[in-house]
């Protein structure tokens, strides 16, 4: 059997922003809103580095200071909960950054004020173009 249809190839390639720790003031509780708490933010996304990998141009990539400036002002907008905060930095990639086609984001908040010896928790989420 013959195949006559084109395949479209698009490499991908992959921006990873590791443990980014900021501090904030997320959480339901009063007390949250007052004393804040340490972060920790990880990113991925997808887009085509091709170009970019030719050509040697900050013009023609997804700038990675530009997507820690985006988290870090997201960060600075009280939530009651870490998902809102990671809603909003993933629709404010996919409004600023036109060539990411995935992004996955996660939250942790440092030892959370929950009754417990928890070093962490996380959320995680994941938006697709």
């Amino acid at each position: 059997m013959k195949f006559t249809g084109v395949f479209y190839f698009y490499p991908m390639g992959k921006i990873i922003l590791n443990n980014i720790r900021i501090f904030a003031f997320h959480g339901c509780l009063v007390e949250e809103s007052k004393i804040g708490s340490d972060y920790l933010v990880n990113l991925t996304v997808n887009t085509d580095l091709n170009t970019s990998a030719v050509s040697d141009n900050l013009y023609d990539t997804v700038d990675y200071v530009h997507l820690n400036q985006i988290i870090k002002e997201e960060m600075a907008i009280r939530s009651a909960l870490l998902e809102h905060v990671a809603k909003r930095i993933l629709d404010r990639i996919f409004n600023k950054a036109t060539t990411v086609t995935y992004a996955e984001v996660s939250v942790s908040k440092l030892n959370p004020p929950i009754g417990g010896d928890v070093e962490a928790v996380t959320i995680v989420m994941e938006q697709n173009r």
